[in-house]
């Protein structure tokens, strides 16, 4: 068998790792008004498929397992050219049946015809041609091979065109010569082949675009596309930017791709923003006339870091594709093998969202007695995530633009808005490309009033009270209930309060006061929740400090904020070895009455509440500072989304070097719930089960849990921080605690908490990846 092109190769591939497929059909649909003879078309059908012999190419494989192609002759060559009578409302549903056609490879011709009768004097012929066998730019040969065909068969004729002085499979081995052997550095191949290594190094594999769905495991290639219209105005303020001579060799093209890379950026993909492009690949004068895949895919990379201007992105477009159509001949097939990123069944490689420019693709149709209008139709495949269109039609003086997506992704109605923002991206170029990208605004005014005012119009009255006086509340309204609870250990309010006043009291001695700092290291228990109220009474902020964590990050957070002195116990005394801060034990503190206007400065709402240290994303935990009235904003919000009241059970097993611990503990004890102080919250599947109100926990835990418990868990709520929450774990939660409330809470360190998303036991809630992280 005759090698394949390497373009071929990579399709052949595809076929058979993926499976037959109409994501690679080129369908080319003529409308055929007038008086058509329909034997001489379907003569004139043949015989183009005998004219061009990579329309009659089958594929296979040789007994090493390597693809091959090999040309049937006329003899062999199997081309009905079926009719169909098609009612005028079933012939969108007939052309898209037509066009949905998996060819076989090994055993079909890449090419099929149907012709669609509407009425005597109406029809569509619809040419399936896999891409295997042809390209976009084969359009115009085949068009103007048809016309001449049937032309010559209305007078009964074979047609008399000049012999074709090359086929498909010349290329395919004149390729092989030009590209030179791969182990030879000086050929072609290895020469380019080191540009594209270099250039995509450290290119992100897979963009990170947002999405309506997760990304499933396999792609499955359904699509569906979106039109929309450059108008006259903006297409000639378009092509005047490209002839401005600030950027020499600056076209239309690369403006349009300038502007999908910004959209990209924009709707959140990052500053490295990846595209594939197609280039014609017909280098050589001779290839013009032929129908064949030449086509070859490049990727183009655009950086947007550092809050580039427009025109400094139009340069540094012009810049790479200059350079890359100077490396246009490596084919991709091999460019991937080179790169060797990941290969998955559930994204294209090196890119997912392709750019293609036709300019004027218009393809005219000239038959005798009949009118031919060619259309453009879907095949309601993908085969990429996204697929920017664009074509310009003389005529109109207008740039028609199709965007092609996955439906495995994307709604339409995204699409259509991120239509409607390429257009304003594009209109923010023309205006003034001195504008940096960080300003291009792609929201609309009714978007934008939605996100910056109704999203944001959450403010609720919130008192003017510190924590520790919403505590008091809770003291002289059930003095009596239970407060905390750790192992054997149980205190009511009044007891928890007066602990926490002894401990205010000695602080307030040793000179706590608003805006200082008193660093908490305990283990967790009773105490824990009595030492961090102590410290809020006494007027200080506390400063956490898990003794689980490694000495060099305890070093660094206690040199950084430099506390006044450090509360801890016996058994935690030893991971403080380190430190010269005074240290003081909180079972050294006496019991007793405590004296009057021992606190003599009480904290205000302005005043720091804590200081917690981030987990350190730059590499070096960092300090964040929450003041009183942001925490009682916040648990005063919380328990009540939550359900938390007076005698409500809350599961407090999060670190308190994490904001978590805060809802956990203070937004239990100011709305009158009770705080059970655990390890963490498996220690539910050490007693084979719970049953309380309210279960704190991240996701991967409860997960854990779940998997190797045998008991069933009863709560009112299980709220989840920290991680993504699956959607699949919210179901699951929904299914094995009948009745419960899932609640999704998102925030960041800096902010305390931000967000909850609230899903009540009787509510109809159908998720799909992560839960949503709610509203403010």
């Amino acid at each position: 068998m005759i090698p394949l092109s390497f373009a071929q190769r990579r399709l052949w591939f595809i076929d058979r790792f993926e499976g037959p497929s109409a994501a690679y059909n080129l369908p080319f649909v003529l409308h055929l008004s007038g008086s058509l003879d329909v034997a001489a078309l379907s003569s004139a059908v043949r015989d183009v498929v005998v004219r061009h012999e990579s329309l009659r190419t089958v594929f296979g494989e040789d007994e090493a397992g390597v693809p091959g192609q090999r040309v049937l002759s006329e003899e062999q060559i199997r081309l009905p050219v079926p009719v169909t009578e098609v009612a005028p409302a079933d012939l969108a549903g007939a052309v898209a049946e037509a066009v949905a056609h998996r060819f076989d490879l090994s055993a079909e011709i890449p090419v099929r015809a149907r012709l669609l009768r509407r009425a005597a004097d109406e029809h569509v012929l619809v040419l399936v041609m896999h891409h295997i066998a042809s390209d976009g730019q084969s359009m115009g040969p085949l068009a103007r091979d048809l016309a001449a065909a049937y032309t010559a068969r209305l007078t009964g004729d074979a047609p008399q065109w000049p012999e074709l002085s090359v086929q498909y499979i010349d290329y395919t081995l004149w390729q092989r010569e030009l590209l030179g052997d791969e182990s030879d550095p000086d050929s072609v191949l290895a020469t380019q082949l080191r540009y594209w290594q270099d250039e995509l190094a450290g290119a992100p594999e897979k963009l990170p675009l947002p999405t309506d769905r997760p990304r499933p495991s396999a792609a499955s290639h359904r699509g569906d596309s979106v039109e929309f219209t450059i108008e006259p105005a903006l297409l000639a303020a378009v092509q005047n930017l490209a002839d401005d001579q600030a950027i020499p060799g600056l076209t239309a093209s690369m403006v349009m791709q300038s502007a999908v890379a910004v959209l990209l950026h924009q709707l959140g993909a990052g500053e490295d923003i990846t595209m594939g492009s197609t280039i014609a690949g017909r280098s050589d004068a001779e290839l013009a006339d032929l129908v064949g895949f030449f086509v070859n895919t490049w990727v183009l990379r655009t950086d947007l870091a550092a809050n580039p201007t427009l025109q400094q992105v139009l340069q540094r477009v012009r810049n790479k594709a200059l350079s890359a159509y100077e490396n246009q001949d490596a084919p991709f097939e091999r460019l991937v093998e080179a790169v060797n990123p990941e290969r998955s069944t559930a994204y294209h490689p090196l890119f997912q969202v392709m750019f293609t420019w036709q300019g004027d693709s218009r393809v005219d149709v000239a038959l005798p007695e009949v009118r031919a209008r060619l259309e453009a139709v879907p095949t309601a495949t993908a085969k990429f995530d996204l697929e920017f269109n664009f074509g310009i039609d003389p005529d109109e003086r207008s740039m028609r633009c199709t965007l092609e997506y996955a439906t495995d992704l994307f709604d339409r109605s995204t699409m259509e808005a991120a239509a409607a923002r390429f257009v304003r991206v594009v209109r923010a170029f023309v205006a003034d490309p001195g504008t940096r990208v960080g300003s291009v605004d792609v929201l609309d005014a009714a978007e934008r009033e939605l996100v910056v005012h109704r999203f944001n119009d959450t403010a609720v009255p919130t008192p003017e009270v510190t924590i520790p006086a919403l505590f008091e509340r809770q003291v002289a309204a059930t003095p009596d209930a239970v407060a905390v609870v750790s192992d054997e250990v149980t205190l009511t309010y009044t007891e928890l309060n007066a602990r926490a006043e002894q401990v205010a009291c000695v602080l307030a001695e040793r000179g706590a006061r608003p805006e200082s700092t008193v660093a908490v290291a305990l283990p967790r228990g009773a105490d824990l929740v009595v030492a961090l109220l102590g410290v809020l009474k006494s007027g200080a902020a506390y400063l956490p400090i898990d003794p689980k964590y490694p000495s060099a990050r305890l070093d660094h957070i206690l040199a950084s904020a430099r506390p006044a002195l450090v509360l801890t116990a016996a058994e935690s005394a030893d991971v403080l070895s380190g430190t010269d801060v005074p240290q003081l034990f909180v079972t050294d503190i006496a019991s007793g009455p405590v004296p009057a206007d021992a606190v003599s400065a009480p904290p205000r709402p302005h005043n720091a509440a804590y200081v917690m240290y981030t987990s350190g994303s730059t590499g070096t935990p960092k300090g964040v500072t929450i003041t009183h009235d942001n925490v009682v904003n916040d648990v005063l919000r919380l328990a009540e989304r939550v359900g938390i009241e007076p005698g409500t059970r809350v599961l407090a097993g999060t670190s308190v070097n994490f904001d978590v611990s805060v809802f956990e503990i203070f937004a239990t004890l100011c709305a009158g719930g009770a705080v059970e102080v655990v390890r963490d919250v498996l220690v539910i599947g050490e007693r084979n089960g719970w049953s309380g109100g309210v279960i704190s926990t991240v996701p991967s835990v409860f997960a854990e849990l779940l998997d190797q418990m045998s008991a069933k868990v009863s709560a009112d709520a299980v709220v989840f921080a920290g991680e993504a929450l699956p959607a699949s774990l919210v179901q699951r939660v929904r299914d094995d605690i009948p009745g419960v409330r899932v609640v999704n809470a998102y925030g960041q360190t800096e902010s305390f908490y931000a967000a909850t998303f609230s899903l009540s036991s009787g509510e109809e809630w159908v998720g799909s990846g992560s839960a949503p992280i709610g509203s403010p």
